[in-house]
């Protein structure tokens, strides 16, 4: 049935009238969703609902914090820093360009004993990792073993592409500037021993699972890996070609776990890379006992240059993983403050309730 066309609607702005009588209308549906009659609920604010909120939020936040607070501190940590700027420090030496290769001695005191297992990790400040250029310098075709990508490597690894007329593997500023020093831990026994004991560092299980068996592949092939890498070269800052990075097969090549750590890359220019694991051995003994113990360095990895600094990280982890005292303060401030906010409240509301309870008996 055709629509009366109203001329008072076509001059308030409505539709024009049609020929004929009939007109066209964009009126939504007569529904309660187009026509926004929805039901709905807005919360009223008072002293009854707000400050039990803020109390309860005070009282679950408290505790939460103080507990991941503890636990952050019952983590064992100690760094050296051994970038050897000050002329004091043993590596002071490596910094001259004429002493290659350089090794260095650290000697250092566990006050407290390790349990479980530790983790050793290398850290770098002021690298910045997360420069877009630097992040987008790499081929992930060719690190998953792309035989096309091998030889024909991705052009975002520029100026990292080619060498003497040969593609880099892996190609890209990434893993071009692969940290390659070399950290060895050492026991001192007891002082009239000079024989230091070795600890033992696993070198496997430091790299995320994803990572070493689906992003992370080398070429496809029967032969060895040298073999399987024939026509390409080694990146410039490397000594040595990537399939010589390790002397297992299944450490060894792009599954190489440092290489696949490094190319992980931080947020921050200040950070943190997994090196090593110390593995308990049992129950009886801890993993490193207090005493004294030295770092022998291989310092191989220039960070002079840009300001940067170089350091060896030991630490426990813990249900909530490394050492990090901010989140346990982050709950305890917000907490504190919302238990505040709640008591002030209080104080306000019930001054001026008594204030009001006051007039109107006055008024009575």
């Amino acid at each position: 049935m055709a629509m009366n066309c109203n001329p008072k609607d076509e001059v308030d702005g409505g539709p024009p009238c049609a020929p004929g009588g009939a007109a066209k209308t964009r009126r939504p549906d007569n529904t309660a969703f187009k026509q926004q009659r929805l039901p709905a609920w807005q919360p009223i604010l008072t002293a009854g609902t707000v400050l039990p909120t803020f109390f309860i939020v005070g009282l679950i936040f408290i505790p939460i914090g103080i507990g991941i607070f503890v636990t952050s501190n019952n983590i064992r940590e100690i760094e050296i820093d051994y970038t050897g700027t000050e002329p004091s420090s043993p590596c002071n030496k490596c910094l001259s360009s004429n002493v290659t290769p350089c090794v260095c001695t650290i000697n250092f005191t566990l006050e407290k004993a390790f349990e479980g297992n530790v983790f050793m990790y290398y850290g770098l400040s002021n690298f910045y990792q997360n420069h877009r250029r630097y992040v987008k310098s790499r081929d992930d075709s060719q690190l998953n073993g792309d035989p096309r990508a091998l030889v024909n490597p991705s052009k975002e690894c520029e100026p990292y592409r080619r060498n003497e007329d040969l593609p880099i593997a892996p190609c890209g500023a990434i893993a071009n500037s692969m940290f390659n020093d070399t950290l060895e831990l050492f026991l001192i026994t007891n002082d009239s021993d000079p024989t230091p004991k070795p600890i033992l560092l696993q070198r496997k299980g430091i790299a995320w699972w994803t990572d070493k068996h689906v992003k992370f592949r080398n070429p496809p092939g029967e032969g060895t890996l040298e073999e399987r890498f024939k026509g390409t070269t080694k990146p410039v800052n490397w000594p040595k070609p990537v399939y010589m990075l390790d002397s297992e097969d299944d450490n060894n090549g792009f599954i190489n776990e440092d290489l696949i750590v490094w190319m992980r890359t931080a947020a921050l220019p200040t950070f943190r890379k997994l090196y090593r694991l110390i593995e308990r051995t049992d129950d009886l003994h801890p993993t490193l006992p207090a005493g004294q113990y030295y770092l022998n360095i291989t310092y191989n990895y220039p960070v002079h240059s840009f300001d940067g600094r170089k350091r060896m990280i030991l630490s426990t982890i813990s249900w909530m993983g490394g050492k990090n005292p901010f989140l346990g303060i982050a709950y305890i401030t917000v907490g504190s403050i919302s238990f505040l906010l709640g008591v002030v409240l209080l104080v306000i509301n019930h001054k001026y309730r008594n204030s009001s309870n006051t007039a109107d008996t006055m008024a009575f």
